[in-house]
């Protein structure tokens, strides 16, 4: 049996400028066909808008209050919604509360920063 603990996990950051921990992955655990991971965005920020070649995503939302933009579409979120994100579609989210914003995030595959390809500037590329 193989179970994790958030709070023994060391946060980095993903390709879309979000904070994660993962719980759960292949290159650590037993899962081989997905993971699992604690995504934070700080008051005032936002994620790189991208989207994941192969990847499906379900973020469901812990804590603090954002904006999520799937495709054409925004909405506001809150703790207890979750988003389905198909392959292929881009995405972006928005802190607009005074919290952070925290949210569960399950990929299938797993998470690879490869599988990622953001389709605006990074915050502080002098080329945007």
């Amino acid at each position: 049996m193989h179970v994790a603990n958030l709070d023994d996990r060391e946060p980095f950051t993903t390709k879309d400028g979000s904070t994660i921990r993962e719980v759960c992955g292949p290159a650590w655990t037993p899962a081989r066909n997905q993971s699992l991971a604690e995504a934070t965005v700080p008051v005032g920020a936002a994620t790189t808008a991208h989207f994941h070649r192969e990847a499906e995503e379900l973020y469901f939302f812990t804590a603090g209050s954002g904006r999520l933009r799937i495709g054409d579409e925004e909405r506001d979120v809150r703790p207890g919604d979750c988003a389905v994100i198909p392959p292929g579609i881009e995405h972006k989210m928005w802190n607009t509360g005074e919290v952070p914003l925290v949210l569960l995030c399950c990929c299938a595959p797993a998470y690879r920063h490869e599988d990622t390809v953001l389709t605006e500037p990074e915050p502080g590329d002098e080329a945007a």
